[in-house]
């Protein structure tokens, strides 16, 4: 625990200007970013007598070593540069918006060729039109399956769609009209795209146009005498019509807006949100928020806006932000939404009328979603932190194991090997920073064993981890401000990513999947590195018995432990990600061995024809002519493959062997 004072700027050397500052640990981590109207004033207040800060401030200065900042012209600017230096950097002790589920969004990717309906989750991609989110995959999928019968836009994956192409058959939405078929040219992917864009245009609420537009081609139809296409036609507006209801009006002046409210405590808070568009409610959201400082509503919705807007997609950011709480600096965050959505953006509280009443009802989903986030989060919460402590108790640590890494080997009969590298944080997995290792030996061709893999592996992360820290304490590394006061460079830099380098914060314990030896190995390049203040164990598969370094007997951790629980899901979490690498690497190098032998044939063409034929098993089965009008082939290449592909005449009648390099499950090693 460091003392405030070791590290507080000297009286007059914080400027009294807006700015943004961080406060970093003694790894060079940063663990809080904050902004500010005035730095002298903002920053003196964390270096106060200890006695009068609240108790989640007082455990982030003592857990600092330095605190920098950057001075900035406007506030606004300050606004920017803070959402931009938390997404970067994701302070531990800053307030995250964790979303209580994983919310889905119906897409259409509309930059493709033949434009696409789909179900999607996570970032959202360029050329791609998003309607959402929805609280499940089925509201989605359903309200699609109606459509599909107005608007038969393609639904099915690249390889389904490129499967149909090769065959010239199209796939059992084709068959019964839920589809247009562009696989096999029912449709020009002009009219395709145009089909999309008006299913796009009936989910963005412009409804009216083709229920009007049916209802007159029914009536054509009707005075043809044409009456089965008028009955189909009526079915239609049905379905339009089914789907409009799933969406009700709340809004009848076809309000374009976001309405959020808070619900919470000193500790938590739930925040809903309703996506209204033209004054219909497109989609629903919600979030809970662990306060790590003390910080009022109006901070809270701030921080809020910052992380739901702080995107470079303007069609996000609706013309009007109803809010329960206006932040402190609400002219400065308007015109940092207008600035992001190009036009004037609103933010206000709703005082009466329709916005109230739905306001209202969005704060009553914000007190349900708290009341059931506690009722699930109070068992989570107290196991996990029982297992740190136990975990601690038993390996007899000096603090909880809060950043725990575990390591595993992967390989087949001693190919193809691949190690993984999984971490916990708090008892969480933190994906961001898994790594996976490919295995050299000292050869250059594969370990040995279990063992000299694994004493590589500790080797090449410490390694790292030890140069990436000298690097951070380079001076020659820092290469000045720009023209704006901020830092070019503030720590190693990933030369690929351009971000910060992650391999600089060590972890208070490793895990190595395996017993003694195993151990033994991690011990030993530990030890070579010079590394002592790291913790090491072994959890062995076959009893679950935890392994200490020169110790004979293990530690016995009781089957209801939950520290054994966590470091089993350590464990079995690295053993999935090293078995994913081994056998990505295993499927890559079996499917390009066959053709590694070709003269002529180099790393692109092979790649072009397995692109076009999409498998080696196709490739096998095609003609030289079919493989020479392949882009960038000709005749004697061609020729060639079509003679390396051919089996050998002993084994033209012989029964099916086995693949060269398989093994059945017993010789299968996924150590």
């Amino acid at each position: 625990m460091a003392d405030p004072a070791t590290y507080r700027p000297a009286p007059g050397e914080i400027p009294d200007q807006p700015g943004v500052y961080r406060f970093r640990d003694a790894h060079g981590r940063v663990i809080y970013v904050g902004k500010a109207k005035s730095l002298r004033q903002r920053l003196n207040s964390y270096f106060q007598d200890p006695a009068n800060l609240h108790p989640r401030t007082f455990t982030m200065v003592t857990s600092a070593s330095s605190v920098e900042w950057t001075v900035v012209p406007t506030e606004v600017a300050a606004l920017a540069l803070e959402y931009s230096w938390i997404k970067e950097f994701d302070p531990r002790f800053n307030v995250k918006y964790r979303d209580d589920k994983s919310y889905p969004y119906l897409a259409v990717t509309m930059a493709d060729e033949y434009p696409r309906i789909q179900v999607m989750r996570g970032a959202k991609r360029k050329g791609t039109r998003y309607f959402g989110p929805y609280a499940h995959a089925w509201a989605i999928r359903e309200t699609v399956d109606l459509l599909l019968r107005v608007f038969p836009v393609r639904t099915c994956s690249s390889g389904v769609f490129k499967r149909a192409r090769q065959q010239g058959r199209p796939c059992l939405l084709g068959y019964i009209d839920k589809c247009s078929a562009p696989c096999v040219g029912r449709i020009s992917p002009d009219d395709h795209h145009q089909l999309a864009q008006d299913f796009c245009d009936f989910m963005a609420g412009d409804t009216a146009r083709f229920v009007r537009r049916l209802t007159q081609r029914m009536r054509d139809a009707a005075a043809d005498l044409d009456y089965e296409r008028a009955a189909r036609l009526r079915d239609d507006i049905a379905t339009l019509q089914r789907a409009m209801e799933k969406n009700a009006v709340v809004l009848p002046d076809g309000t374009d807006a976001d309405v959020f409210a808070l619900a919470g405590d000193e500790l938590e808070a739930a925040v809903q949100v309703f996506h209204v568009r033209d004054g219909r409610i497109r989609g629903q959201r919600g979030w809970v928020v662990e306060k790590v400082e003390e910080l009022d509503d109006a901070t809270l919705v701030e921080h809020l806006l910052q992380q739901v807007y702080g995107v470079d997609d303007e069609q996000a950011v609706p013309r009007e932000i109803l809010v329960p709480v206006l932040p402190h600096d609400v002219e400065q965050v308007g015109a940092w939404l207008t600035g992001l959505r190009g036009s004037r953006v609103q933010v206000r509280v709703p005082q009466r009328g329709d916005k109230r009443a739905l306001a209202e009802t969005v704060q009553r989903n914000a007190e349900h979603a708290l009341a059931l986030h506690r009722t699930r989060r109070a068992g989570d919460l107290t196991t996990r932190s029982q297992a740190l402590q136990e975990i601690q108790e038993a390996l007899g640590l000096a603090q909880s194991p809060l950043r725990i890494e575990c390591y595993d080997v992967s390989h087949n009969q001693g190919t193809y090997q691949s190690a993984s590298m999984v971490v916990f944080e708090d008892g969480m997995p933190r994906k961001s920073e898994y790594r996976l290792f490919t295995v050299r030996g000292s050869h250059g061709e594969g370990a040995r064993d279990d063992t000299e893999a694994m004493h590589e592996v500790i080797t090449r992360r410490f390694r790292r981890y030890l140069a990436e820290r000298e690097q951070s304490r380079d001076p020659e590394l820092d290469a000045g401000e720009d023209e704006d006061g901020v830092p070019l460079r503030s720590g190693p830099i990933d030369e690929t990513t351009g971000r910060p380098v992650r391999f600089a914060y060590p972890p208070n314990l490793v895990v190595v999947d395996g017993g003694p030896p195993q151990v033994a190995a991690a011990a030993a390049a530990l030890a070579e590195l010079g590394i002592e203040d790291v913790a090491l164990v072994g959890l062995a598969k076959r009893l679950e018995e935890v392994w200490l370094p020169d110790d004979p007997y293990p530690v016995i951790l009781e089957r209801s432990s939950e520290g054994l629980y966590m470091l089993q899901r350590l464990r079995d979490e690295a053993h999935r990600f090293a078995i994913q690498a081994h056998r990505r690497r295993r499927s890559k190098g079996m499917t390009a061995s066959v053709l590694d032998d070709v003269a002529g044939l180099g790393p692109a063409r092979k790649a072009a024809l397995l692109r076009h034929f999409g498998s080696v098993k196709r490739l096998r089965a095609a003609s030289v002519e079919e493989i020479a009008s392949v882009p960038g082939m000709g005749q004697r290449t061609a020729a060639a493959v079509v003679a390396a592909l051919a089996p050998a005449p002993e084994q033209a009648d012989a029964p099916a062997a086995a693949a060269p390099g398989s093994a059945s499950p017993a010789g299968m090693l996924d150590a």
